[in-house]
């Protein structure tokens, strides 16, 4: 996982597969469990599967964001993953962009 500071309210994740997604998730957590504050996109442009542990780890950091008042816009989802995002209904749960330029327009502008 790469994560770029892109101003000093968000912070960008770009992610790949496994076996470093799951590993990746559970930093993000615990980073947003602690005190950063930032507003976060997730870059999934890199990633193909979810299984359960990152779909939970996507949750728990949802939550993690969302209990402080942070946002978090998954973007660049592909055709596998949005397969997986629908059949469980997470696409109710999560905001989307279609790229990471659209994510963070969207972040500023408070959409």
């Amino acid at each position: 996982m790469s994560l770029e500071n892109w101003s000093e309210d968000i912070v960008i994740a770009h992610l790949s597969d496994e076996p470093s997604l799951s590993e990746d998730l559970v930093q993000l957590v615990s980073r947003f469990d602690a005190e950063d504050e930032r507003d976060v996109v997730l870059d999934l442009g890199d990633v193909h599967y979810l299984n359960s542990t990152n779909i939970s780890q996507l949750l728990k950091l949802r939550k993690r964001c969302g209990t402080s008042g942070r946002r978090m816009k998954l973007c660049k989802v592909n055709d596998s993953v949005w397969g997986v995002i629908l059949v469980t209904g997470l696409d109710k749960h999560f905001d989307f962009a279609e790229d990471v330029s659209l994510a963070l327009a969207s972040l500023q502008m408070g959409i």
